[in-house]
């Protein structure tokens, strides 16, 4: 079916993410945002700039991909905005006001959930002259580029994910969780090989931190293998990187990528950040 508009759009690497041109979400008519919201599944990762956004709007903005989910940790939400969560080094009357390095490492967000979330937005507040950039990594390119013997040989793998491991050994913000946490967050199971509900492609579906097993595997062996499959998905062949500028919208499917922040000089510059979840499902 041919949708009602037709947007202008361009690559944001060969054969990955989409940069959608000329549409101010704040102004967009209905068609236009739903052939914005088709072009995301279609691609795995949309980027508007230029989009002037209250936390109000984001949260309108996100609803139309899904449900929005809420955060795991709740102390840096946005007043009156549980859902639009701030990552930031700014620090007022002297209390940080958002979370600092979040999300350095490769991975997915909510893999340690048994519904992980289905796609991640970031909306640029404040940003750095340099450093900060976001890398996202196409997950169905790298499955593709593997030899089919080597596919075979991965498919039906299960991947043991721990919420309690990934926060008490992160590399920035480290800590033990309450055991309210810790009964919200059990370990989850999930497949290395993910299958998109969308189409049925499939992504290579490995991560850092909250791994802590390959089912039927003895470590550490398993986890060499994570590694060595992460390392493979994250070559630059697989990866663009995003260079932030004020007013930019970030998007990726988190079923289908990988991705990781990268740090900058915290006592020089201030980076400010607001993230919005898409609740999602079970993989499979």
């Amino acid at each position: 079916m041919q949708t009602a508009v037709e947007i202008r759009t361009r690559p944001m690497r060969q054969g990955f993410g989409a940069e959608i041109l000329d549409v101010d979400l704040r102004r967009a008519d209905e068609a236009t945002l739903g052939e914005v919201v088709a072009t995301f599944h279609r691609h795995g990762a949309i980027l508007l700039r230029d989009q002037v956004m209250t936390p109000g709007d984001l949260t309108d903005f996100i609803a139309r991909f899904g449900e929005p989910e809420d955060h795991t940790l709740k102390e840096f939400t946005v007043e009156g905005f549980p859902k639009v969560y701030r990552l930031s080094n700014r620090v007022v009357d002297g209390r940080p006001i958002g979370a600092h390095n979040d999300g350095i490492g490769w991975h997915t967000d909510y893999s340690y959930k048994a519904e992980p979330v289905m796609a991640t937005m970031l909306y640029a507040v404040e940003v750095p002259a340099e450093g900060s950039d976001t890398l996202l990594a196409d997950c169905v390119a790298a499955w593709n580029a593997l030899p089919p013997e080597r596919q075979a040989a991965l498919k039906g793998l299960v991947l043991h994910h721990s919420y309690q491991h990934f926060m008490s050994t992160r590399e920035y913000g480290a800590r033990e969780l309450s055991d309210e946490l810790k009964i919200q967050n059990p370990d989850v199971f999930h497949p290395l090989i993910r299958t998109h509900p969308a189409d049925g492609r499939k992504a290579l579906w490995p991560s850092t931190g909250t791994v802590i097993e390959v089912m039927g595997m003895p470590n550490p062996g398993g986890l060499e293998l994570v590694q060595e499959l992460v390392d493979f998905a994250v070559q630059d062949r697989f990866v663009h990187r995003h260079k932030w500028r004020v007013g930019d919208i970030l998007m990726w499917d988190n079923r289908c990528t990988l991705h990781t922040g990268t740090l900058f000089d915290d006592t020089k510059y201030v980076r400010e950040m607001h993230r919005l979840w898409v609740r999602g499902d079970k993989p499979f």
